[in-house]
């Protein structure tokens, strides 16, 4: 089964994207580029995920949305 968690990327000042995952707290990762931080992320959300398993503890589902808003620059 597929499950699809809402991650949040950010750009470092040196460059590197670290990224995390809302819904898992404490489940992080970072990476040279955007492409290698999801990789990278996905990883520890499977790690995360077998982790919480291993210790019978539930699996959160999914239940951050992200949104865009538009305000006025000053």
């Amino acid at each position: 089964m597929t499950v699809a968690y809402p991650v949040v990327v950010e750009r470092e000042e040196d460059g590197r994207y670290s990224v995390y995952v809302p819904d898992l707290p404490g489940c992080a990762s970072m990476g040279d580029t955007y492409e290698d931080a999801l990789a990278n992320i996905r990883e520890a959300v499977t790690c995360h995920l077998e982790g919480l398993r291993a210790d019978g503890l539930p699996v959160p589902p999914p239940r951050a949305h992200f949104t865009m808003v538009d305000v006025e620059a000053a």
